[in-house]
């Protein structure tokens, strides 16, 4: 959010986010609808399920899809849809849930004052050497689409199976691999379908339409890049952790060393990871591969030297483009240089409400806790505040952030509404200002909550290590 002007009291122009987006309800009551007749499955369409196939077909009559997914409706009510009709049903539902993406990204502009740069022109690919894959991908996905979330079992699952394993060794189809394997995954681990008391309805209609459409030619693409030279000033570290996996992803400003207007930016690592490895010990396992992590655990800047970029903002990282630099506060960096930071427009299979996270800073709030629920109350109004997507890998909690004073968060959108992940707060401590990161510890800690977290992390991977050089001598 913009900073304070002195004696301008509470500045922060949250009023936004509370006010109602015109369309919005109609565009994800369409979305709804045609998730529900993927619930029952497009072989046989039930009277019910023709009419939500009906609403997403209207909610796209005045765009360009408008006649091929009139035409895809119709011939999937009738249990007719061949891949083709699949495909351009997957394509109204991503684009409506784009459209939602934007104008919340429009409400968000008008928040916090900062615009986006200008969409990058899109190279003409070249040619698609492993056609054949993509297609048997979409073969299955539409299998699956047929049977609906009630009908799959083992056997409708398992189809992915070769497919996956030929794509993950390939580059250019890892991404689709990827994807495919984890909805997979969880797909077998709901098997029968037929037996789920509850299905994640949204969840699975958003994976099945992403990777319908990453299997047309050159979707699944590597996004063109470009370079950077500049000082990168660290807002915080967001990680994510699932059992096998872990990512962290470093959201930055960016000062381009020719002076034109600084830029957001992300810088992300994933490592796979055993199960047994928790809390503080996922920065062990990232820290070899990245700089920067250390950087923002201590409160350093990056100096990058012609670092390679997406046009979405994300750097791909290199250990030899960057070196660390000056100690950069996250806080003075959120108070000068992130009210003029732009930010690269979202690539078209990237806009969704789901992927919205735009760092904010938020001051002269009060802080209202409700049992587990925590809110901010910025000008007069509320906004929740998703305390629990802080990281058991880092110092701040739920009772750092209720004593805090500012706060350095992602703001996001969910369930209707949005909210605000804190990133780090300034608070009190012993009658003395502190921040509190969510990423402090990933260069290292001597807190002793977090010595003593590494300690437990370190045992438990060396004792990993050891099994597997065993395993391996055998």
């Amino acid at each position: 959010m913009p900073p304070r002007e002195p004696g301008s009291g509470e500045a922060e122009r949250t009023g936004p986010l509370a006010e109602p987006v015109a369309g919005l309800d109609d565009a994800l009551t369409a979305v709804d609808a045609f998730d529900r007749a993927l619930v029952g499955g497009l072989l046989r369409p039930r009277p019910d399920q023709a009419v939500a196939l009906g609403e997403l077909a209207d909610a796209v009559a005045g765009t360009p899809l408008a006649s091929r997914v009139a035409e895809a409706a119709g011939k999937a009510a009738a249990g007719a849809a061949g891949e083709d009709d699949l495909v351009a049903l997957a394509a109204a539902r991503t684009a409506l849930l784009g459209a939602v993406h934007d104008a919340l990204m429009a409400r968000v502009a008008e928040t916090t004052g900062r615009g986006h740069g200008e969409a990058e022109a899109v190279p003409e690919p070249g040619a698609q050497a492993t056609a054949n894959l993509p297609a048997a991908a979409r073969a299955w996905l539409c299998d699956l689409a047929r049977a609906g979330w009630q009908g799959i079992d083992h056997e409708t699952v398992s189809g992915a199976a070769q497919v996956v394993s030929a794509m993950l060794p390939d580059p250019a189809l890892r991404r689709l691999g990827t994807l495919l394997d984890g909805f997979a995954a969880e797909l077998a681990a709901s098997c029968p379908g037929a037996s789920l008391e509850r299905i994640p309805v949204r969840r699975w209609g958003d994976l099945w339409s992403r990777a319908m459409l990453l299997t047309l030619p050159h979707a699944a693409g590597t996004p063109a890049a470009g370079t950077v030279t500049g000082r990168l000033l660290p807002l915080g570290v967001d990680v994510q952790e699932h059992a096998t996996a872990a990512q962290a992803q470093v959201h930055a400003v960016l000062e381009p060393a020719d002076g034109s207007a600084p830029r957001l930016v992300r810088a992300s690592i994933s490592v796979p990871k055993p199960d047994t490895v928790l809390g503080a010990g996922v920065w062990q396992l990232m820290r070899p591969h990245m700089s920067l992590l250390a950087a923002a655990g201590e409160g350093r800047s990056m100096d990058l030297v012609d670092m390679p970029i997406t046009a979405e903002g994300d750097l791909i990282w290199s250990e030899e483009h960057g070196r660390p630099g000056e100690p950069a506060d996250a806080f003075a960096t959120a108070r000068v240089a992130l009210p003029a930071a732009t930010a690269a427009p979202a690539a078209p299979l990237d806009r969704h409400p789901a992927r919205i996270a735009v760092p904010v800073l938020l001051e002269g709030y009060a802080v209202q806790r409700d049992e587990d629920a925590l809110t901010f109350t910025v000008a007069g109004h509320r906004l929740a505040v998703d305390a629990d997507r802080a990281p058991g890998a880092g110092p701040l909690g739920a009772e750092e952030v209720a004593a805090s004073r500012a706060c350095i968060g992602l703001l996001r959108w969910d369930a209707g509404a949005f909210s605000v992940q804190p990133l780090a707060v300034e608070t009190t401590v012993r009658k003395k200002a502190v921040a509190v990161h969510a990423g402090a510890w990933a260069g290292g800690t001597a807190d002793k909550a977090g010595i003593k977290a590494e300690k437990a992390a370190t045992d438990a991977v060396a004792a990993l290590r050891e099994r597997a050089g065993r395993l391996l001598r055998k």
